[in-house]
């Protein structure tokens, strides 16, 4: 008898992990994206004044919508309480990247210098180090990795198996699951998330 009982309770015990490994099968996810401005900028007068009239970081809202085993990351809103001049955010409102992991392509649209580009390419292939580092993001419990870009560029990830895509902010990806917090020292910027919406999701809208 007692163990029947053993056998039931663990039974709904793997009934409710799974349950929590595929739920989340299509979601729409926040992103705070901010970045140090005054940072990445020189030190020559021109760069000093500007300095003087801007806030000291660039924080903007982004969205990562994703269903049947594809995605789309594009800009949501700014800021309100940070005011940046036109210049600083022209290109960022038109930029979106569309990946469909099941044919390992992704599509980006690119605002350059007020050109829109777009390119097709395969889905990136990062090589992660995975740690044994973990924190909460968002409600998920999140591990972290390690990967470099460029050669030099260290990237710091953090991703949850919760939820099973493969994605990220932008190009980043390629961990055993959703990637919830990503960390670019080089680039003064931080990516992460801040809530994720398992409801209403626009399927229709998840295209190139």
């Amino acid at each position: 008898m007692k163990a029947l009982i053993i056998f039931a309770a663990l039974s709904l015990l793997l009934a409710h992990n799974t349950q929590a490994q595929t739920f989340v099968s299509k979601a729409v996810i926040e992103y705070e994206v901010k970045s140090n401005i005054k940072k990445t900028m020189g030190n020559n007068s021109w760069d000093e004044m500007l300095k003087e009239n801007l806030p000291t970081f660039k924080t903007a809202y982004y969205t990562f919508s994703f269903a049947d085993n594809k995605s789309l990351y594009k800009f949501d809103h700014w800021d309100e309480k940070a005011k940046l001049p036109e210049f600083m955010r022209r290109g960022d409102e038109d930029n979106s990247w569309y990946a469909d992991y099941s044919t390992d392509k992704m599509i980006i649209q690119k605002n350059v210098f007020g050109s829109m580009f777009n390119i097709e390419d395969s889905v990136p292939k990062l090589e992660w180090r995975i740690t044994t580092e973990s924190r909460n993001i968002a409600g998920f419990n999140c591990r972290k990795a390690v990967t470099k870009i460029f050669d030099s560029v260290y990237v710091f990830a953090f991703y949850t198996d919760e939820i099973m895509v493969p994605g990220g902010p932008g190009s980043i990806n390629g961990l055993p699951g959703m990637i919830l917090g990503v960390t670019i020292p080089r680039l003064f910027t931080s990516w992460i998330a801040t809530k994720v919406s398992v409801n209403n999701v626009n399927v229709a809208a998840i295209k190139p």
